[in-house]
């Protein structure tokens, strides 16, 4: 049986469906008040549970031979960041202490590129390239940060073998949410993306990142971590691609992150008053100031991991939102 925590979330479904494509059980772990759509006719089996509720995890992985540990609070924006540092630090070394008890074989933790360190130059960073806590902007790449090193921690604790995954920027099918960067790609299609900012993106198909996470399983070394990524892609490229498969015009207008940065500031205004995530975020401009740019040498040559055109990751998402009504 192999476990998958977050298993209704975009990346999380996608590992669940990789999985029954290989031929292997799954149990996923899902909160009482999960959007559980990603999971409809799914031959699979359920475990109600919380990352904050160690009872809840020791019971889901009973019986385990390995866990995918792929749930996390992913927000740009919160008003309170307590709950967020309890799910991805706190959650993540109870789900590694429960996957020990439980005497599973090896866990897969799936970390982010957020955790990384960036090149200034804008050539690809890479799982070694220099980084601090310092250097993360926000409390969701704060608290995946401290994540990541108390996984480590907990796992040369216990002598229990867990392998770290890195993805850069997944899109595809399936991002019910959607992720902020599912949100520029539904907003581009359907026009409301008049403008953009000067930064870049690595993208990468969902599929491919799930793909990766059974790689790492196979043949990850315990205590390291890989970058599952795509291909590096500014903005305005990725936008021209969008408005492309739609047939819309891309838009040529370029603003200043100072623009953008006055109205993330009155749109967090207006969220710490109704208490409604803003669609800009001061953290999210603060990134953009960024080309997060990746290179997945290392997991194409130790695990035989591989990334598809990400046109094909747009186009696919497109089509899910068409067909979902999202436009």
């Amino acid at each position: 049986m192999n476990l998958v925590t977050g298993a209704t979330g975009f990346l999380g479904a996608a590992v669940v469906r990789a999985l029954l494509a290989d031929g292997r059980p799954v149990r996923a772990l899902v909160r009482r008040s999960s959007d559980r759509r990603n999971l409809a006719g799914l031959d699979i089996e359920l475990s109600e549970g919380d990352l904050t509720e160690p009872a809840s995890l020791r019971a889901a992985a009973r019986g385990c031979e390995a866990v995918f540990h792929v749930a996390a609070d992913y927000r740009l924006w919160v008003r309170d960041e307590k709950p967020m540092y309890r799910t991805n630090v706190e959650g993540s070394v109870n789900m590694v202490d429960a996957a020990a008890e439980a005497g599973a074989e090896r866990l897969v933790y799936t970390s982010s590129v957020a955790t990384l360190g960036i090149n200034p130059d804008r050539t690809p960073a890479d799982e070694t390239t220099p980084v601090g806590l310092d250097d993360m902007i926000g409390s969701y790449k704060r608290s995946k940060f401290l994540a990541e090193e108390a996984v480590r921690r907990r796992s040369a604790e216990l002598g229990f073998p867990v392998v770290t995954v890195n993805p850069s920027t997944p899109i595809g099918p399936g991002d019910v949410r959607p992720t902020p960067t599912g949100r520029i790609i539904l907003d581009t299609a359907a026009g409301r993306m008049p403008a953009y900012v000067d930064t870049g993106l690595n993208l990468v198909h969902v599929d491919d990142v799930a793909r990766g996470h059974l790689q790492a399983l196979a043949a990850g070394r315990s205590g390291e971590r890989y970058i599952l990524g795509g291909e590096d892609m500014t903005l305005q490229q990725i936008l021209a691609v969008v408005a492309a498969k739609v047939g819309r015009r891309p838009s040529n207008v370029r603003l200043p992150h100072w623009v953008v940065y006055s109205i993330a500031l009155a749109a967090e205004g207006v969220a710490a008053v109704t208490g409604v995530e803003p669609r800009v975020s001061l953290d999210g401009v603060r990134m953009s100031r960024k080309h997060m740019f990746f290179s997945s040498r290392k997991a194409e040559s130790e695990l035989g991991y591989r990334w598809r055109d990400p046109e094909l990751a747009i186009g696919e998402a497109i089509d899910w939102f068409k067909s979902h009504g999202y436009l």
